[in-house]
Parts: structure tokens; sequence; C-alpha cells
């Protein structure tokens, strides 16, 4: 479990590390580069219920509790998407279930996302953090 630092404390160093890039298309590309680090995501995992519904590519999301923390997996078929998956995996990833409810994804207007995602990518942005923050809350424990 990431117990060194909170789900808050890794969004702050993601803002810090974003705030060496000058313009949108840097960004991107930093965060396309990101999701070419995802891990791998078994194939077996790519099923119906696993998929996130609101996303205009294929997002499958999987999960598990991994003794106090959650831990996620997830995969796109979109290079951009991938990229998203793999910022909210860095805030969100191997936390505490309350860790994970008590931290409100302000990156997004942060960071500019909320304005420079187009509409599609932006509900399947949303779509995903409502599956981490569902799963969070019915793990509380």
């Amino acid at each position: 479990m990431s117990t060194e630092i909170t789900a808050e404390q890794a969004q702050q160093e993601l803002l810090e590390e974003f705030e060496m890039f000058d313009n949108w298309m840097d960004r991107y590309q930093y965060i396309i580069d990101m999701g070419k680090q995802l891990p791998a995501f078994p194939e077996e995992w790519k099923v119906e219920e696993l998929k996130i519904q609101g996303c205009q590519s294929n997002v499958w999301m999987h999960h598990r509790r991994d003794g106090e923390a959650l831990h996620f997996d997830a995969v796109s078929d979109a290079a951009i998407v991938s990229g998203l998956i793999a910022v909210l995996m860095r805030i969100y990833n191997d936390r505490h279930p309350a860790d994970i409810r008590a931290t409100s994804p302000h990156f997004l207007k942060d960071l500019g996302l909320d304005k420079h995602l187009s509409p599609t990518r932006s509900n399947g942005l949303n779509a995903m953090l409502e599956r981490i923050y569902r799963v969070a809350e019915q793990e509380v424990a």
C-alpha cells in the first residue's frame, strides 16, 4: 500500500510536474506518455461488467482489495484515455478507501483538463472517477 503519501499529496505532486509544461500540446504528450507506461491488463478482464459506460473509447477497470488498500488496473484502446487512466491511477491507486473518498479530483480544474478535454473525453474521465469513488464507497471498512 502507498502509505508514504496520501491521494491528495499524489495529486499535488502531479500538479507540480505539469507546471513545467508551457503549452497544452506538451501536456497532452506527457499524459499520452504516462498512458504508455500502464501495466499490462489481462485479456480475460476485458468483459462487459468491467467496462466503463459513458466513455467514447473502450475502457475496462478491474479492482481488488489489497490489505487495507484498493488496487485498480485499467486499460483503454485510446492513447489519451490511457494517459487519463494513468493520471487517475497515480492519484487513487493503492490507497485506503477512506483516503480515496476524502480526495476530491481538483486536478481536473487545476490542470485545466475541464476546459481542454472534449466533452466525450470529459464524460469518460468522470465515468472512471465515479467507478473509483463507488468502489471506495463499497469497500470502506
